[in-house]
């Protein structure tokens, strides 16, 4: 039913508007007794449980940080039996992101091009919400995605993240350095790892006993990703999430005037599925067995999922086709991994 909704309705609308629109609904599945039913319907189940960088989480599958931008949905997401919640990207610095539009569907590759730039309302309005969920004891591992405020030069990045991480790392499960949006200007250059290294070091330190992660770029030479693994091995961060949107274009289905018209971008969804295995396996290489290792890109049913497991990720997420697939995802691919057949 809902593939005939989204292509009857929901298709229509601004992406960017029906974003919020879903997130008003998901906010509304998070509160008594709406969520009582919602947990009823699609909570993992038990079996489903995974014990990774200290924590339990409820099942493999989470959300990718960017649908939750400012932790206003965490319960809600939780509630529709999603094993984890990311949220961000948050910056130091409160900013209103990249003029609109800058964010198009490309539904005959069940793909988006975003380009959306860390709109958030800042560390520390993200701070004083997670802190009141912290309070309410939420049943869900809740990871904060941190990126560099756009007005701060790259030069100054660190000192940024710092930031970033001494006002949120008490209040988060784990902390994730995000320096592989295309978004913003310069910050791909961060992952050089002459550069990563210092930045990663102080972050660390600042973040204490919250466990760290880094998450990547897919263009990145396969090289240059092993260099990566392993420098965030050396450094002693807890895991690498693999990866971010890609700034690729090709092989789409989508008309390329339509692509076009689209303009600069990340791309994610099911395009993304055949690279996104091959930088897993080149990660996984590159780092102990019981590292942990996110897996991203082009995940959309069981399958998918068990995929990732089986190549060796610790946990996987996904955002686009949560558009096209609808509210009901995660329970999807629950029921699926929980059957072992890895369909859904």
């Amino acid at each position: 039913m809902y593939p005939l909704l989204f292509r009857v309705v929901l298709s229509r609308f601004d992406p960017e508007f029906a974003h919020h629109a879903a997130m008003a609904v998901i906010r509304v599945l998070g509160v008594p007794p709406f969520s009582w039913i919602t947990r009823a319907i699609a909570s993992p189940d038990p079996q489903l449980q995974v014990q990774a960088l200290g924590l339990t989480f409820d099942s493999p599958f989470g959300v990718a940080a960017g649908f939750d931008k400012n932790a206003v949905g965490v319960r809600g997401l939780a509630a529709l039996g999603f094993g984890h919640v990311e949220i961000g990207t948050i910056t130091a610095i409160a900013q209103d992101g990249n003029p609109r539009p800058r964010l198009f569907r490309l539904v005959p590759d069940r793909a988006v091009i975003n380009r959306m730039g860390f709109n958030n309302a800042g560390a520390d309005a993200a701070s004083r919400r997670l802190e009141k969920l912290r309070r309410r004891r939420p049943k869900t591992v809740i990871g904060v995605n941190i990126g560099k405020s756009r007005v701060v030069d790259v030069a100054d990045a660190t000192s940024d993240y710092v930031a970033s991480t001494k006002r949120l790392a008490s209040f988060a499960d784990y902390l994730a350095v995000n320096v592989s949006s295309p978004n913003t200007p310069g910050l791909r250059g961060l992952q050089a790892v002459e550069t990563l290294a210092p930045l990663l070091r102080a972050v660390k330190a600042a973040a204490g006993a919250t466990p760290l992660l880094v998450k990547i770029a897919p263009d990145l030479p396969d090289d240059e990703i092993s260099a990566i693994a392993q420098l965030a091995v050396a450094e002693g961060l807890d895991g690498i999430i693999a990866h971010n949107t890609t700034i690729s274009r090709e092989g789409l289905k989508t008309d390329a005037a339509i692509v076009e018209a689209a303009g600069a971008g990340g791309l994610s969804g099911a395009p993304l599925r055949a690279r996104s295995m091959e930088v897993l396996h080149v990660v996984r290489a590159a780092v102990p067995s019981d590292f942990c290792v996110i897996s991203v890109g082009g995940v959309e049913t069981a399958t998918d999922v068990q995929e990732r497991l089986d190549a060796g990720a610790t946990l996987v997420q996904g955002y686009t086709a949560f558009l096209y697939r609808g509210p009901l995802w995660a329970r999807q691919i629950s029921r699926g991994l929980r059957r072992g057949t890895g369909r859904a």
